[in-house]
């Protein structure tokens, strides 16, 4: 493989490890502030024995994300200098203000929030993880906008090939953001929810039946069957907007060669560029049309209408599939579940394992969706402004080669090493709580 395919695929699995922690971290930020209010409100310390286990978890996303964020903004000035040169009065300003309005909350209230217990007072902590669950939303809020910008750009000009800013505004709120940004907060909420139900249906399983663990699973198992279906009203609002503006895409996602009304949804096929056709195509007619242009006689423009400007179809037809229908799975469980919990107040064993096995679902699901997002917008870097190959460095291959095994070896171990972790901690159970004369992390790892 030449340098360009290897510095892809570096950035890929740099990206691919590192989002894998803020769509955590993101909503257990969250769901670790509601324990907090619950506590206050109700005065019942299960709330509490809940908080003390899952700040461990968000801790440790936490560091990871910092991490492995910090590794892959390297790769910008090693493997596509071209891109800051074309777009960095863009892209540049809007880093900063992720670190400066974003990272140095969460960083500053992280403190607080994982040393301060037992010494700052009730109502300063919850703040404190008040302050960091915006921080790491707002982060999260910036480099989307980013992202969604280099999708859909907007309020900029070129001067001698180099983009300048023209309108703030427009860059910040381009064309695609508000459904970039909901479709990704809520997949960061259905991962959260389903790795808490996970978890919790695990130490139940193993005869953890403390009161702690049933109010995680009720709340991961309800959190769940809320946002699924509000994830796939996000998710057809966001499949409209990148059908107006990344048509090539939604192309590749479908299958589609050919422009037509009442296109078919593909069900199953091994799509063939050398032929421009899909092998062993199973499809059910004029249904593509409908979900995607909301007509049934809707017009869905197809590969051959962009025959040297659309991604590769392969990866992208299936990682739409596998996201898709990751997403059936996780409506079709959490909505038995809550079923369940609502008529008879527990799940059989049959549902407990289901959710143990489903606990990093939500990883799947992004994943194979971040692919769709960004493997489709192939050939550009920056549609329709930058290509990718022109943004390229001259790096020889042999030493991207080199460090791309280098870091899939450590991604490797720490994904590993995260998943051990976790369990482990579940069959550990909830710590007693820190003694009042005993100040230390109140998520201190064992």
């Amino acid at each position: 493989m030449d340098a360009l395919v290897l510095a892809r695929i570096q950035f890929a699995a740099n990206i691919s490890f590192h989002i894998l922690f803020p769509t955590l971290s993101i909503a257990l930020g969250w769901l670790l502030l509601f324990f907090k209010l619950r506590l206050r409100a109700t005065g019942d310390q299960s709330w509490m024995a809940l908080y003390r286990f899952w700040v461990k978890v968000f801790a440790l996303c936490f560091a990871l994300g910092v991490v492995s964020g910090i590794t892959m903004s390297f790769q910008f000035g090693t493997n596509w200098p071209g891109f800051m040169l074309k777009v960095g009065n863009i892209a540049g300003p809007l880093l900063a203000y992720e670190v400066l309005t974003a990272f140095f909350m969460e960083a500053t209230f992280l403190a607080i929030m994982l040393f301060g217990m037992n010494r700052v007072s009730e109502r300063v902590h919850t703040l404190a993880t008040a302050l960091v669950c915006i921080g790491t939303t707002l982060s999260a809020f910036w480099i989307l906008a980013l992202n969604s910008w280099m999708h859909t750009p907007a309020g900029f000009e070129l001067r001698d090939g180099v983009a300048f800013a023209t309108d703030w505004w427009a860059i910040v709120f381009n064309p695609s953001l508000p459904y970039r940004l909901s479709h990704m907060l809520l997949a960061c909420g259905l991962t959260a929810a389903f790795l808490l139900a996970g978890v919790s249906a695990y130490r139940w399983l193993r005869g953890d039946q403390a009161p702690e663990v049933l109010k995680g699973l009720k709340v991961g198992v309800w959190l769940a069957a809320i946002l699924i279906p509000l994830q796939i009203v996000a998710g057809d609002l966001h499949g409209l907007n990148t059908l107006e503006h990344q048509p090539a895409k939604v192309a590749a996602m479908e299958g589609i060669w050919e422009t037509q009304a009442r296109a078919p949804a593909v069900l199953f096929a091994i799509p063939d560029e050398a032929t421009r056709s899909n092998r062993y195509e199973i499809a059910i007619p004029g249904l593509a049309s409908i979900y995607l242009t909301h007509h049934a006689d809707g017009v869905v423009q197809g590969l051959n209408d962009f025959p040297d400007l659309h991604p590769k179809v392969l990866p992208v037809f299936w990682a739409f599939r596998i996201m898709v229908g990751m997403g059936l799975l996780m409506l079709a469980l959490s909505w038995t579940c809550a079923l369940m919990l609502w008529r008879r107040g527990g799940l059989p064993p049959t549902l407990l394992r289901g959710l143990v096995l489903m606990s990093f679902s939500g990883w799947v699901a992004v994943i194979a969706g971040w692919y769709v997002t960004e493997i489709g917008r192939q050939p550009w870097l920056v549609y329709g402004v930058l290509k990718t190959v022109d943004a390229a460095s001259t790096v020889p291959a042999t030493m991207i080669a080199a460090s791309l095994a280098m870091y899939l070896t450590l991604y490797a171990t720490l994904i590993v090493a995260f998943i051990a972790v976790v369990f482990y901690l579940a069959r550990k159970g909830t710590p007693p709580p820190p003694s009042p004369h005993e100040p230390q992390m109140s998520g201190a790892l064992p």
